[in-house]
């Protein structure tokens, strides 16, 4: 009796065991010291690129580097902490003209599928929700390094592309033919937990 009931309880555990193994390691984003970023550009009147960036924003990424294309992303943004470097600037662009951040104050995306094109890049297609739209983006992304740091930790980083329509996102104020889209850049570090 023993014997029967033992056999299958262990099957079971060495199945958990071999369940858990295989799911990708967990990482935070490293937004404590400052180790990732989020940044945009977008042309002004077709002469130059204007840059900004968002100072608050939390995540984390499931990675597993022997089966990248089983990871996953999720980051939010505050929305508020939008930063161009000039201020009247800064407070046109989070009113109601571009990001609307009393109704909006988030924005987020969260990975539906990542396909490795390489060893070091790779298409991450997800739904980035921005104002009152959810809307599937693709990111081209590129793996920079990981490894172990000299806190005891370990870390990866990835940098990461994509253009939106601005139209797309309901933000609809005319700037001109030049500045229809603009450029998002992601800089990120992770650390596993």
């Amino acid at each position: 009796m023993f014997k029967k009931s033992f056999t299958p309880t262990l099957a079971l555990l060495f199945c958990f065991i071999a369940i858990n193994n295989s799911f990708a390691a967990k990482y935070i984003i490293d937004t404590e010291g400052a180790h990732a970023f989020i940044q945009f550009r977008i042309k002004h009147l077709g002469y130059s690129w204007l840059w900004g960036r968002f100072d608050k924003f939390t995540g984390h990424f499931n990675y597993d580097e022997k089966q990248p294309n089983q990871s996953a992303v999720y980051v939010e943004i505050d929305v508020a902490s939008l930063n161009s470097n000039h201020a009247e600037r800064d407070k046109h662009l989070k009113g109601k003209d571009f990001f609307d951040i009393k109704q909006y104050p988030k924005a987020s995306f969260r990975s539906t599928s990542i396909r490795s094109v390489d060893k070091s890049n790779a298409i991450i297609k997800g739904l980035l929700t921005l104002k009152d739209v959810s809307k599937e983006i693709e990111i081209k992304a590129k793996a920079i390094g990981g490894g172990a740091d000299p806190w005891g930790g370990y870390r990866q980083g990835f940098e990461g592309r994509t253009t939106i329509a601005l139209k797309d996102f309901n933000i609809l104020y005319n700037l001109g033919p030049a500045s229809q889209e603009a450029e998002i850049i992601l800089s990120i570090e992770g650390v596993r937990q």
